[in-house]
């Protein structure tokens, strides 16, 4: 160490400026290393971005590809969907429809039924109206016939001649009563 320390002070070494054979030694490695790279490293690396470039590029096609299925699909599922929405709203409708048809339908057969019943009732109830009239003017008939017997003070046990009476009887309550 001393003996470049003295050199340095001597002048001759300066340690800012390499030495010739250095700077040759360095220049000669320097090439070698570059052509190296340049030979082997560089080609391996072009060859690596041009795999990886295009794999990104066939990647953004297949995701682009993928992304039109995509919309495809998706604008078919739509169209299902509002098909099914429309199909959905007609057979809705047309249960209404059914539905309104099945009411008006048991409406005009529960009237009919009605009507049925009310005419059967207003049939039994004129039989029985006339069997009635039929048992009054019977009962009517005795109590006149009996009644006559006792204020004329004969018999009208004879059958025709108490339908007679009783016959004229009710003729005159009636055309009384349709005067009134």
């Amino acid at each position: 160490m001393q003996t470049l320390i003295i050199r340095a002070s001597e002048g001759e070494l300066n340690p800012l400026i390499p030495h010739p054979i250095e700077i040759v030694l360095s220049l000669v490695v320097f090439a070698i290393l570059f052509f190296a790279v340049k030979k082997f490293v560089v080609p391996n690396f072009e060859a690596t971005f041009a795999e990886r470039t295009s794999a990104i590029e066939g990647g953004l096609a297949a995701a682009e590809t993928k992304q039109a299925e995509a919309d495809a699909k998706l604008a078919e599922l739509e169209q299902q969907l509002s098909e099914a929405r429309h199909e959905a709203a007609r057979i809705r409708e047309e249960a209404r429809e059914q539905g309104a048809a099945i009411i008006a339908e048991l409406r005009a057969q529960g009237q009919a039924e009605s009507d049925r019943i009310v005419a059967h009732g207003k049939a039994q109830i004129e039989a029985e109206r006339q069997q009635a009239v039929t048992s009054l003017r019977a009962e009517v008939g005795n109590l006149a016939t009996g009644l006559a017997g006792r204020i004329v003070g004969e018999s009208l046990d004879d059958e025709a001649r108490q339908s007679r009476v009783v016959e004229r009887f009710l003729a005159e309550l009636e055309s009384g009563s349709g005067v009134n």
